[in-house]
């Protein structure tokens, strides 16, 4: 069913709040053995996440691969993935593989223009190195190299009038994390290997850059940004000098979120991250005009690799209000039809040029029951609070049930891991009927 492009997305200003945060704790910041991500997308709020599990692949030499916009050459093997993603295009927002590799990724703008072709989304960017990757050291290679080769761009919001934004990146495996940094095709990195780090939508590489494009310095200096003297400043040298509305607020949100990492030093858990990604007071729990969060993820990824790593997603918005359900790679993983998207084929606004002249119904099933929900919640409190510890008990019992794996007090089969988060979307699904 069409119905016409959104009036509000049409006249949306390209100062309004466009907002995610990503978090990662390595020990011994973590209360347990494992590094501990989380992400909150922040997008129009009338956007639909599905979540998708791909499975890995083997394709023929020379292969092409259709992404958002464009072509890349498709590799011979391709990892499996579990996806969080903005349901209108190909790459996501966050993500896991099955080696433990997770990645988030942030709206920047730099001094360097953003292209106006078509390219490579950030998103983009970010499922191919899932797929590609057994480590966030290689999923940061993957990035750059593609970058290098295709460069990022092309609208990422599903409207007639394009937006388009640079890319940050917190990557992250079983034992550290990478903050990876772009302007265009330059960019930097920072290797983190123990405490806690989050990113915004901002530059926050200073001088503690571990790996760098090699013509990062040369440009700067070239454009007159920098004098080759002393210390290079990646976010200094970089940053936009009259910072627009949204990237001032990145930087409140962003020490918001130092702050709350401070706070739990040593005591980071699933639970705490998703505390922090419920925080509304900051900010980085979203609902701003035309945006919120439309879904988040945490994930567990213990340093033994005997261990299996834990993924929580919502595929709803509003984590205050939505419930994280665990998802482990294993045998009989499968996609969960609830949380995936109707397709529109050939026929789809994102296919037919020019694109985004109309808007096609894309919630899923989850989505509108949660949808409904959250009406409820507001219409009768009596049955939106019983409504809400069914939520609450349903998380509870997930998060109860995979510390239990950790901590060798569980031992499912691998059927049963592979169809844990399956059997949760089904219960809040019927939560909802």
């Amino acid at each position: 069913m069409e119905r016409p492009a959104s009036p509000q997305m049409a006249s949306w200003s390209p100062d309004s709040p466009c907002s995610c945060d990503c978090f990662v704790s390595v020990p011994p910041a973590s209360a347990i053995p494992a590094v501990i991500f989380a992400k909150n997308s922040d997008r129009p709020r009338d956007e639909v996440q599905e979540v998708v599990f791909v499975p890995a692949g083997s394709h023929t030499p020379g292969s092409r691969l259709q992404c958002t916009y464009i072509e890349v050459e498709q590799v011979s093997k391709t990892h499996a993935v579990i996806l969080s993603r903005p349901s209108w295009l190909w790459g996501a927002e966050m993500g896991a593989n099955e080696h433990g590799v997770c990645i988030g990724n942030e709206a920047v703008w730099t001094k360097e223009p953003v292209g106006e072709g078509e390219a490579l989304l950030g998103m983009d960017l970010l499922r191919l190195a899932l797929e590609r990757s057994s480590s966030a050291q290689e999923a940061l290679h993957v990035i750059t190299g593609l970058l290098e080769r295709y460069g990022q761009g092309g609208s990422c919001l599903e409207d007639p009038a394009p937006f388009s934004y640079h890319n940050t990146f917190l990557l992250a495996d079983r034992t550290e994390a990478w903050v990876l940094e772009t302007a265009g095709r330059l960019w930097a990195a920072q290797r983190i290997q123990e405490g806690a780090r989050n990113i915004s939508n901002q530059l926050s590489i200073g001088t503690d850059i571990s790996v760098q494009h090699p013509e990062l310095r040369t440009h700067a200096q070239a454009k007159g940004w920098w004098d080759g003297q002393g210390a290079f400043d990646f976010a200094q040298v970089f940053s936009l000098t009259q910072q627009p509305v949204r990237m001032e607020a990145a930087k409140a949100r962003f020490r918001a979120g130092q702050e709350l990492l401070q706070q739990w030093q040593g005591g980071i858990t699933a639970e705490v991250m998703m505390g922090i990604l419920r925080d509304k007071e900051s900010g980085i729990c979203m609902d701003s005009g035309g945006f919120r969060t439309t879904a988040s993820m945490v994930s567990v990824l213990p340093q033994d690799p005997t261990q299996p790593c834990v993924h929580f997603l919502t595929a709803t918005p509003d984590p205050s209000r939505s419930v994280f359900k665990p998802f482990i790679f294993g045998v009989g993983v499968a996609q969960a039809p609830q949380v995936l998207s109707p397709t529109f084929g050939a026929q789809d606004p994102v296919r037919t040029l020019p694109r985004f002249q109309t808007r096609v119904d894309r919630r899923h099933t989850l989505y509108r029951g949660h949808q409904a929900a959250l009406g409820l919640m507001e219409s009768d409190q009596d049955r939106g609070q019983q409504l809400q510890k069914k939520q609450q008990d349903l998380e509870q019992e997930g998060l109860k049930a995979t510390q239990g794996l950790l901590a060798s007090e569980w031992a499912p089969s691998l059927q049963e891991l592979g169809s844990l988060f399956q059997a949760f979307v089904k219960r809040e699904s019927q939560a909802y009927a």
